[in-house]
């Protein structure tokens, strides 16, 4: 990427993602995605049981450019959280 130009953003996701709906098997989900560049908000979202396990997530935005830093972080409904970040090349 260079600066101005648009720049995408690819991740897999590791989460069961369970609905609830399946009999003894509680619903466990992400409920909210966020994503930065540099600390500024690039990407939010809140989700529900329609996304698929482990989801793949991908998107462009304007403004990144080499040696930015991307961070993607989620929270599910229990409260766990992870993030992992990136340097954009």
């Amino acid at each position: 990427a260079t600066e101005g130009d648009t720049g995408e953003v690819k991740a897999l996701m590791a989460h069961e993602m369970e609905t609830g709906q399946r009999k003894g098997h509680p619903a466990c989900l992400i409920q909210t995605v966020r994503t930065t560049c540099n600390g500024k908000t690039v990407l939010s979202a809140e989700w529900g049981p329609a996304v698929s396990k482990n989801p793949f997530l991908a998107f462009r935005f304007r403004g990144g450019k080499p040696g930015d830093k991307i961070v993607i972080s989620w929270v599910d409904n229990h409260g766990e959280k992870r993030s992992d970040e990136a340097t954009v090349s």
